[in-house]
């Protein structure tokens, strides 16, 4: 199924020779850190459960004889739909051990996702709960079972709630199975898929980055070296697993150390606080809006995080001021930059955050090139703007059955076209200026404004209309709806709108946030919409 993937033959030498890329997998890398940690802990989550590195390897041996005797053989694809649990990370595991390329699903997915993304995967097994803050996954994977002609087995979680059918737990396999006596490995190496992660963007439009386990234990190593990361860090995570945020720096990064990783199910601010001074976080990374919540909440109600070293910010600018107001609670606040195709490759070093202080999201990681360069490829002048473009053995090596799209976007020469605009400094630093596609980014996540003004279409009493994306402290963007009232309805106000959407069962992340009135959607000659006309007015409306 991975005969599409593309790496150029000279980076591979070049990387091979460099020691970047080797023949060791993620799950070798595990072993060692089971060896030489077996009674540390590893995963602790907000529900009570802690683990230790030789009680995650135990569990997950089990959970890899269950995937061998329903026969997955190697490089399978096993999905998994789970929220911040303890328990998507033994399943991760389980995946490497046996043999089988792990796909976590994100938790928004409904039916028509589910069968889409698994078709495409080949998915042969399945894990998910049986319910989860108000959706019922149990019937929602039993009623698309019938879709799914490569599906051989469902496992269920069933902690929330009793299973309804015959459908073997999670609970049952730790209990019925032994652990693998042997380990086999499969003929394996560091160049074989070990993931596919959808990209953070639309539903419709999200495609199956393939990630390497090079891809991925080198970006976590040298992540982890050039924060200087030990053994003894503690990293709190409230993203989802399944990005590549939760799923690298949450999953990987700690393995790698024999470090600790504590998760958060449900992201409350309060609980965070609290949570991260029990486990006396050291460090931890997300979305934006996380750590403005952080700051926000100890400076109205009072508290400390007197063990939070640092925390690393993406998806959004982080602003001066919230570089300053983190460090005046003792946590460096490090932007970063990235993408599920190249994940977090630039950053702002903690001894530099101060410094640098919201002017930029650093500079590269040590053996990933970055460019900025012109539409014909080009690299433009230090400090003028262009696309950014980076290269290195983190690069994905392309999208599932998807060859056309991967060639847009990575070329025969392994540069991955990010599609951002940013400038670049004498000293290498980026900083993010804008976005080529179509796209706004709230609270860390991609939405295509185009698929969300397809939406809108037929909305009674709106004419013409488009999407575009309106600045904001906490998320970084919202959604703000431009319409153009047909005559008796000049009185539109966001609620008609929202209860349309509603009506037709568009999932509410797609929903917009403010509806902004206007006469005339202005428009180039070729008929494209002068968006930059739009937030323009639209920050003028905000100052009324």
């Amino acid at each position: 199924m991975f005969e599409e993937i593309k790496i150029n033959p000279d980076r591979k030498h070049h990387y091979l020779n460099m020691g970047y890329w080797t023949d060791r997998t993620l799950l070798d890398c595990w072993e060692d850190s089971v060896k030489l940690y077996p009674d540390r802990e590893y995963v602790v989550d907000d529900r009570g459960f802690r683990y230790t590195y030789r009680q995650v390897d135990e569990a997950a041996s089990k959970v890899a004889s269950f995937l061998l005797s329903q026969g997955i053989t190697p490089r399978d694809v096993v999905s998994y739909q789970l929220p911040i649990w303890s328990e998507f990370v033994i399943i991760t595991l389980a995946c490497f051990k046996a043999g089988a390329v792990a796909h976590p699903i994100a938790m928004c997915y409904e039916k028509k996702d589910l069968i889409r993304s698994m078709n495409m995967t080949e998915s042969r097994a399945y894990f998910g709960p049986t319910f989860f803050h108000k959706t019922d996954y149990e019937t929602l994977i039993l009623s698309a079972w019938q879709e799914l002609p490569h599906l051989k087995t469902v496992v269920l979680l069933d902690q929330n709630k009793e299973r309804t059918s015959n459908t073997i737990t999670l609970k049952e396999i730790l209990e019925q199975f032994e652990p693998l006596k042997n380990q086999l490995r499969y003929g394996l190496t560091g160049q074989d898929v070990a993931v596919i992660l959808g990209t953070s963007g639309t539903t419709c439009g999200t495609k199956g980055v393939l990630l390497t386990h090079d891809n991925i234990r080198y970006s976590e190593e040298i992540f982890n070296r050039e924060l200087g990361l030990t053994k003894d860090a503690i990293m709190f995570m409230p993203a989802p697993l399944n990005h590549a945020t939760g799923f690298h720096h949450g999953i990987i990064a700690p393995m790698l150390l024999g470090a600790k990783l504590v998760l958060q199910q449900k992201y409350c601010c309060r609980e965070a606080i609290d949570l991260m001074n029990l486990e006396k976080c050291t460090y931890s990374m997300g979305a934006t809006p996380f750590i403005y919540d952080i700051l926000r909440e100890l400076e109205t109600n009072g508290g400390a995080l007197p063990f939070l070293k640092f925390y690393l910010c993406g998806g959004a600018p982080v602003p001066g001021y919230m570089v300053q107001k983190a460090r005046s609670y003792g946590i460096l606040l490090c932007e970063v930059y990235g993408s599920t195709e190249s994940v977090p490759h630039v950053f702002v070093r903690p001894e530099e955050a101060l410094v640098l202080n919201g002017t930029t999201s650093g500079r590269p990681l040590e053996g990933i090139e970055v460019r900025v360069v012109d539409e014909n490829g080009n690299d433009v002048p230090k400090g003028s703007p262009g696309e950014e473009i980076s290269r290195g053995p983190n690069v994905f090596v392309g999208y599932l059955k998807n060859r056309e799209v991967t060639d847009e976007s990575l070329d025969d020469d392994g540069w991955f076209y990010s599609g951002d605009i940013c400038t670049m400094d004498e000293a290498g630093n980026l900083r993010i200026i804008g976005r080529k596609k179509d796209m706004i980014v709230r609270g860390g996540e991609n939405l295509n404004s185009n698929e969300i003004n397809d939406y809108l279409e037929g909305c009674p009493g709106i004419a013409d209309h488009t999407v575009i994306g309106m600045s904001d402290e906490r998320l970084g963007e919202r959604i703000c709806a431009f319409a153009v009232p047909l005559p008796g309805y000049e009185s539109l106000k966001l609620y008609d709108v929202i209860c349309f959407l509603k009506e037709k069962q568009v999932p509410k992340r797609f929903w917009p946030e403010r509806l902004e009135l206007i006469e005339r959607i202005p428009h180039t000659g070729s008929g494209k919409v002068k968006k930059y006309i739009l937030k323009e007015e639209l920050i003028k409306r905000m100052k009324e």
